[in-house]
């Protein structure tokens, strides 16, 4: 039965509707009027193969643009929450007409079928053998309050922690591009959160692209839900090492990035540690050239990336 579900995500076909796309949606909202974007997400289940045994399992569906999608298969469960680190199973698809999503090898293969908001596995002959919810995870640290006597770098309200320049949305959130005026930290912890675009006809770096730079050192912001997770991909330190989970959340979801920091010494190179929404993807990493004080850089790489909740505890 493993292979039945091989099967379903080595080839498919899709069906949904279409509609003319803008390309780039900074905000849920405007990405609601993409009928690709309800498809796209996150799946998890289980089912039954054919020894009687239940398997669990997480898949991601990436919107590709003009009704072209890619479907990742975990074994186990999602990236963090219970993949088995097998190596996922990919295919792509493309779109056809009704408003359900249909993936299938060929002819005689299983079938797995997107209607209604969830995923059903199916065998050739269309008996039910597994059901899929689509979920929507929340990193554990999205609102997480400063605590008493952190410096607060963004709360909405205000850019006067940041250089000339930055800028906020209508609706309070920081636009990316901008510098710190403190350029003098040291040893820290920072909370971040972050909002990448939907942008589902740009690939690779084009793709809702933006980075974190700690004193010279970059961990990447990307569009990268559903792939390898590569050191030029989100969590990434770019350009040298790969996170060690890709947790990137489908694109328009809130993340976030909680960082221990610790600058260089005499006798030590600067360490950092990053959970990628609450997930340890780097633990005391030695950096490279790395200054011993400095500020922080958020890029613009001309793509849509927005902040909140922005703050850091010196140590």
């Amino acid at each position: 039965m493993k292979e039945l579900l091989i099967s379903v995500l080595l080839c498919g076909s899709v069906i949904a509707d279409h509609h003319e796309k803008k390309g780039v949606f900074a905000t849920p909202e405007e990405a609601a009027k993409d009928a690709d974007f309800a498809l796209q997400g996150e799946y998890a289940g289980s089912y039954t193969n054919g020894d009687g045994e239940v398997k669990k399992v997480g898949i991601q569906v990436i919107a590709l643009g003009e009704g072209e999608f890619r479907a990742v298969g975990y074994a186990g469960g999602l990236p963090g929450a219970g993949w088995d680190e097998n190596e996922p199973i990919s295919s792509e698809a493309t779109k056809a007409e009704n408003g359900t999503v249909t993936f299938q090898k060929e002819e005689g293969a299983a079938i797995a079928v997107i209607e209604n908001g969830g995923m059903t596995l199916l065998t050739p002959d269309k008996v039910d053998i597994g059901k899929f919810n689509k979920v929507s995870r929340t990193s554990p640290t999205v609102g997480a309050k400063p605590p008493e006597g952190a410096l607060i770098l963004f709360d909405g309200k205000n850019v006067e922690h940041w250089q000339d320049g930055a800028k906020m949305t209508e609706d309070g959130l920081l636009m990316q591009g901008v510098n710190s005026k403190r350029n003098d930290l040291k040893d820290f912890d920072l909370h971040i959160e972050f909002r990448l675009p939907y942008e589902p006809k740009a690939r690779g770096q084009g793709r809702g692209n933006s980075g974190m730079y700690l004193l010279g050192t970059e961990t990447q912001m990307l569009d990268s839900f559903g792939l390898k997770g590569e050191a030029n991909e989100c969590g990434g330190l770019y350009p040298w090492k790969t996170p060690d989970v890709n947790m990137c959340l489908p694109p328009l979801t809130w993340q976030t990035y909680d960082v221990e920091f610790r600058a260089a010494k005499e006798d030590q190179k600067s360490t950092l540690t990053v959970k990628h929404n609450g997930v340890v993807i780097h633990d005391k990493v030695e950096l490279k050239n790395q200054k011993a004080q400095g500020n922080i850089h958020l890029q613009d790489h001309g793509n849509p990336v927005r902040y909140r909740n922005i703050w850091v505890v010196e140590k």
